[in-house]
C-alpha cells in the first residue's frame, strides 16, 4: 500500500461526505482559530518580558499604553480574552468534529447495510458473515475514532507550522531558518512511517475480519462444537486467529514506536539552535529580549506537537485502511439490479414458467441446464432429486436471488427481470428448510410478513400452519420469546412458525423448500392437510426428499445434474418405472416392481 493509496482513500471519503462539506469547513475553521488562540499566550509572554525590561520603550508603549502599569493591565485583559476565545472554539470544534464523526459513521454503516441488502445471494455465498460485520462495525468505528480526534490534530499541526513560522520570519529570519531545519526531516520520517505502516494496518484490518468471522461462526455453531466435544480444538483455532491479529498489530506498533524517538532528536536540534543562537543575538543586542522569549517558547510550541504526529498518522492509517474496506463494500457491483419497472397484472394468478433456463454458480459450475417447465395458476408442482440436482436453484431464480445465464423466468407471463423486485417477492411466500426466526416473540415472527396484522389474523395463520396448538400451550402464548434464531423452540415448531409467517403474507405463489423435513409424522400429516386446503387457492411449488409429502401434487419433476429427467404425476411416474419409482420403492420398502398397463 503506497502513500497515494491512503490519499486516494481520503479523497474517496471526502467525496462520500460532500453532503457534510459545510460542517467539515466549520469544524476545520474552529480548529484553526482555536490553535491561533492557543499559540498567542507564548507571544504575550514575550511581550510581557519586553514590558518589564523596556517599560516606556516597549512594543506595547508604541501602541499608546505609555505606563508600565497600563501595559500590564492591557496584557491581562488580552490574556483573558485569548484564553476565553480558545475555550469557546475548543468547545465548538469538539462539538462539530464529534457530531460529524457520529453522523458520518452512522451514514456509512446504514449505506453499507442497505447496499449489502441489494446484493445477490452469490455475494453472501462467497463472503463470511463475520467479515461483513467487522467491516460495518469495527471499520466504521475505526474511522469514527480518527474523526473524533485525529482530524483536528492534523489541522492544528499544519496551522502551528504556518502560524509559528510566520512569527519567526517576522522576528528573526535567521532563527526561523534554524528552527525549521528539522521539519523536513520530521516530514520525511512521517512519510516513511506512513509508507511502511499503510500495508501493515491493511493487514490488521484483514485479521480483524478473520477473527470476527471465526467468533461469529463458532457462536452460531456452538451446539455442533459441543456435540463433537471440539471446544479445545475451536479454542485453539480462535487462539491462532487472535495471535495472528496480535502479531499484525505488533508489526505496526514496532514501526510507530520507532518514529517518536527519531523525531524527538530532530526536535532537540531545532530547539538548541533557537536557544543558543537566539540567546547570543539577545546578548549582543541584535535581538529584543522579549522577542527572544517569544522565539524560545514558540520553538517548543512548534516542534513538540510534532512528536504526536506518529499517533496522528497511526490513527490516519488505521482509518484509511478501514475507509477502503467500507467504501469498497459500498462500491460492490449489484449483479441482480432492481431495475425492473413493470407491475404484475392484477389480481396475480401465480402462473410460473421457466423457458430454457440455464444458470451456473461461479467457481463450482453447479447449477441447471436448459430447464423448461410450466406451472399453471392454482396447481401444485413438486421438485424431487438428489442434493445438488438444481431444485433450490430454480427457486432462487424465481425469487430473482440470481439472474439466469440464459433463458427467461416468467410470472403470469411477465419476465421477472422486468418486474420490481419488491412486487415480485411480495407475490411469493418462501418456507425454507433452513428456518430463520428473528429474536423476539412468536407474534413478532409470524407478523413479520405483515407488521400491521392483528392478533386474529396471526392466530388464523398459525391455525392453518398447525402451529396454534403448541403456541396455545405455552405459558405466554404469542408473547413467548423464541430466542436468537428461535433456539428455544424445536425444529418442527420453528418450521410451523415459518409456514404461518408465509401464509399470513397470503401470497399467490407458495414455495416450500423441504418445509416438512424437521417435523414428525403426525405434524407432517397435519401440514399436508393444511397444504391441501391452501393449495386450491394458490400456486404451490414444493421441494421434497420425502416422496410421501408430494403424492398429491398435480405435477412432479425429477431432476438430476441440473436437468429435468422425468415429469408427470405420482401414478404416471410409478408407471414409467424410472428414477422416481426407484426412489419410491426405497422410501416405502416396496421392492415389488410395479406392473405397467
Amino acid at each position: 500500500m503506497s502513500n497515494s493509496g491512503s490519499l486516494q482513500a481520503l479523497g474517496r471519503l471526502l467525496r462520500y461526505a460532500r453532503g457534510y462539506r459545510r460542517t467539515i469547513i466549520a469544524a476545520t475553521g474552529c480548529s484553526v482559530i482555536n490553535k491561533l488562540f492557543d499559540i498567542a499566550p507564548e507571544i504575550l509572554i514575550g511581550v510581557a518580558i519586553d514590558v518589564v525590561v523596556n517599560q516606556e520603550r516597549s512594543f506595547v508603549a508604541r501602541l499608546g499604553f505609555e505606563s508600565a502599569h497600563s501595559q500590564i493591565v492591557m496584557l491581562g485583559i488580552l490574556t483573558f480574552l485569548i484564553w476565553a476565545g480558545e475555550s469557546v472554539f475548543e468547545y465548538l470544534y469538539q462539538i462539530l468534529w464529534r457530531n460529524l464523526a457520529q453522523r458520518l459513521q452512522a451514514d456509512l454503516r446504514q449505506d453499507a447495510y442497505e447496499h449489502v441488502q441489494r446484493l445477490d445471494m452469490g455475494f453472501f455465498e462467497s463472503h463470511s458473515t463475520g467479515g461483513l460485520v467487522a467491516t460495518m462495525n469495527d471499520d466504521v468505528n475505526q474511522l469514527e475514532r480518527f474523526l473524533d480526534g485525529g482530524a483536528n490534530s492534523m489541522v492544528q499541526v499544519a496551522v502551528t507550522v504556518v502560524a509559528v513560522g510566520a512569527v519567526f520570519v517576522v522576528l528573526s529570519p535567521l532563527i526561523a531558518l534554524l528552527a525549521f531545519t528539522p521539519i523536513p526531516l520530521i516530514l520525511w520520517g512521517a512519510f516513511v512511517f506512513q509508507r511502511k505502516a499503510a500495508p501493515l494496518y491493511a493487514n490488521v484490518r484483514e485479521k480483524v475480519g478473520v477473527l470476527s468471522s471465526r467468533l461469529s461462526n463458532n457462536l452460531q455453531g456452538i451446539a455442533t462444537i459441543k456435540s463433537f466435544t471440539a471446544e479445545s480444538r475451536e479454542a485453539a483455532r480462535l487462539s491462532a486467529d487472535s495471535e495472528a491479529y496480535v502479531e499484525a498489530n505488533r508489526q505496526a506498533i514496532r514501526i510507530s514506536s520507532a518514529f517518536i524517538p527519531v523525531i524527538r532528536m530532530a526536535i532537540l536540534t531545532g530547539f538548541l539552535a533557537t536557544f543558543t543562537v537566539g540567546g547570543m543575538m539577545a546578548i549582543r543586542g541584535d535581538l529584543n529580549v522579549g522577542a527572544y522569549g517569544v522565539l524560545v517558547f514558540l520553538t517548543q510550541r512548534l516542534l513538540w506537537p510534532l512528536t504526536g504526529l506518529a499517533q496522528v498518522i497511526d490513527l490516519f492509517e488505521r482509518a484509511m485502511a478501514s475507509t477502503r474496506r467500507i467504501l469498497d463494500l459500498i462500491a460492490t457491483p449489484i449483479r441482480v439490479a432492481d431495475d425492473g419497472d413493470q407491475s404484475l397484472p392484477q389480481p396475480v394468478r401465480g402462473a410460473v414458467n421457466f423457458n430454457d433456463v440455464s444458470f451456473h454458480y461461479p467457481g463450482t459450475g453447479a447449477g441447471i441446464d436448459q430447464v423448461s417447465l410450466q406451472v399453471e395458476a392454482g396447481r401444485t408442482l413438486a421438485l424431487v432429486g438428489a442434493t445438488g440436482s438444481g431444485k433450490s436453484t430454480l427457486i432462487k431464480l424465481l425469487l430473482r436471488f440470481h439472474d439466469p445465464d440464459s433463458g427467461e423466468v416468467y410470472l403470469d407471463g411477465m419476465a421477472v427481470k422486468q418486474l420490481r423486485q419488491s412486487e415480485l417477492r411480495q407475490a411469493i411466500g418462501l418456507v425454507s428448510q433452513d428456518v430463520y426466526l428473528f429474536e423476539g416473540s412468536i407474534r413478532d415472527n409470524i407478523a413479520y410478513a405483515r407488521p400491521d396484522a392483528g392478533d386474529d389474523e396471526v392466530i388464523a395463520a398459525a391455525r392453518t400452519a398447525e402451529a396454534w396448538d403448541f403456541i396455545e400451550r405455552l405459558p405466554e402464548g404469542l408473547d413467548t420469546l423464541v430466542g436468537e434464531r428461535g433456539v428455544r423452540l424445536s425444529g418442527g415448531q420453528r418450521q410451523r412458525l415459518s409456514l404461518a409467517r408465509a401464509l399470513l403474507k397470503d401470497p399467490p405463489v407458495l414455495v416450500l423448500d423441504e418445509a416438512t423435513s424437521a417435523v414428525d409424522n403426525e405434524t407432517e400429516a397435519a401440514i399436508q392437510r393444511s397444504l391441501a386446503r391452501i393449495g386450491s387457492e394458490r400456486t404451490v411449488i414444493m421441494i421434497a426428499h420425502r416422496l410421501s409429502t408430494i403424492v398429491h401434487a398435480d405435477d412432479i419433476l425429477v431432476m438430476e445434474h441440473g436437468r429435468v429427467v422425468e415429469q408427470g404425476n405420482h401414478e404416471q411416474l410409478l408407471a414409467v418405472n424410472g428414477r422416481y419409482a426407484a426412489q419410491w420403492r426405497v422410501q416405502t420398502g416396496d421392492l415389488v416392481m410395479p406392473t405397467t398397463a
